[in-house]
């Protein structure tokens, strides 16, 4: 990459279940509190418990559409909202032929699909509204914000899986360093806290009823969330030009399959390490440059011990690692968003937060884990790991600005 296209973090915002803002949602992170309760929606399933997001109903004024929208979009404009305004940016400040849209997702609009499904369940094809599908597919997200922001240039819209916030920081990065656009406004989202959801993730084992916590030895799962998180991405030239705000620097991505089964990482992680490695190598950066990590940390049985033992294989220094999905729980695609932001906030703060509910580490992890309370810890550079179903990997490198 040329130094023309080094890519700026200039805005960010986050909607989850601890708050609908950045701030708030930092402080429940960096306090180690669980965001975890009851869901009313969810009893008499195997699995209650759930990581929702209060309803979001203040949308921009004369949004067009703004009645029929899915929460997921919701979720999204609300967060894209908070990042324009951190990166001092409008519509109106910019060409909007050379700004891209770029949105992870793992689902999309689940609750159109239940609605529909259920309407013509009882009432026959005619019974299903025609913004079906407007709601439903999962391109739709990008589709709402582009609407809104009256954006041109390319919109895009990644479905893969639990990687997806991050992949789709990663191509809005290489759209930038390409000399496509001058901007990119990415978001994660997903809102599919929904009895049908949240029962197939039971059926594959996936899910804890106790509470996340991840890399502890008695981890059984992860808690099922909803959230959005998103990074306004600029040209470095173009935010100097405007003198905006620099919140941290993007400065590596690298992705990678696993080729090896539809939901079960490879237990040796041999290619979610080489994701991470590439993107060292797209930083310019060696192993032991990283002084923290924000591990993908599902609290699966498998999923962390894999995850644990590629990272120990990459950074034998042993950086601090960190999760944020005992805090807010698993955000799904929208994830690789929600965590990169967080990133960027621990940068600023120098400061790892803490896994919230670990207990005890697993002694066979050779990692150094964030337990009890906040690590003061100046970093430079930090890593923040995604991985998904499908066998998805993605990495992502950000520096203190």
């Amino acid at each position: 990459m040329t130094r023309d296209g080094a890519v700026t973090v200039t805005g960010l915002g986050l909607v989850t279940a601890a708050g609908r803002d950045a701030t708030t949602t930092w402080e429940a992170v960096r306090a180690g509190r669980p965001t975890a309760r009851r869901d009313p929606e969810l009893a008499g399933l195997p699995v209650s418990l759930s990581c929702r997001v209060d309803a979001v109903r203040d949308l921009p004024p004369g949004l067009r559409g703004a009645a029929r929208l899915e929460p997921v979009a919701r979720l999204a404009l609300t967060a894209v909202g908070e990042a324009l305004d951190r990166a001092k940016l409008s519509p109106a400040d910019w060409d909007a032929s050379r700004v891209a849209v770029v949105v992870g997702t793992s689902i999309g609009g689940v609750q159109a699909l239940d609605t529909a499904t259920e309407r013509f369940t009882h009432g026959g094809a005619t019974s299903v509204s025609p913004y079906f599908l407007t709601g439903f597919l999962p391109n739709m997200t990008a589709a709402a914000l582009t609407l809104h922001l009256g954006v041109t240039g390319p919109s895009l819209s990644l479905t893969t899986a639990c990687a997806a916030g991050a992949d789709a920081l990663g191509a809005a990065r290489r759209l930038i360093a390409s000399g496509a656009c001058d901007i990119a406004v990415v978001c994660g989202a997903d809102a599919a806290v929904t009895p049908v959801v949240t029962s197939g993730f039971s059926q594959l084992g996936a899910l804890s009823d106790q509470g996340s916590r991840p890399f502890d030895v008695d981890r059984d799962g992860f808690v099922i969330a909803e959230g959005a998180g998103a990074l306004v991405l600029e040209r470095a030239a173009h935010a100097q030009a405007r003198s905006a705000p620099r919140l941290a620097h993007f400065v590596g991505y690298g992705a990678s399959t696993d080729a090896h089964h539809l939901v079960a990482p490879h237990p040796e992680g041999r290619q979610g390490e080489r994701a991470v490695r590439a993107a060292l190598a797209d930083a310019g950066i060696a192993p032991g440059d990283v002084d923290h990590v924000n591990a993908h940390g599902t609290s699966t049985p498998r999923g962390d011990a894999t995850e644990a033992t590629l990272l120990a294989r990459v950074l034998p220094h042993r950086p601090p690692v960190t999760s944020a999905k005992g805090s807010l729980g698993h955000t799904l695609g929208a994830a690789g968003a929600i965590e990169a932001a967080l990133t960027v906030l621990a940068l600023r703060d120098d400061v790892v937060p803490p896994v919230a509910g670990l207990r005890e580490v697993d002694p066979e992890f050779g990692i150094d884990v964030v337990a009890g309370a906040a690590r003061e810890h100046p970093s430079a550079v930090a890593l923040s790991t995604s991985f998904g179903f499908g066998g998805h990997n993605a990495a992502v490198v950000l520096a203190r600005a």
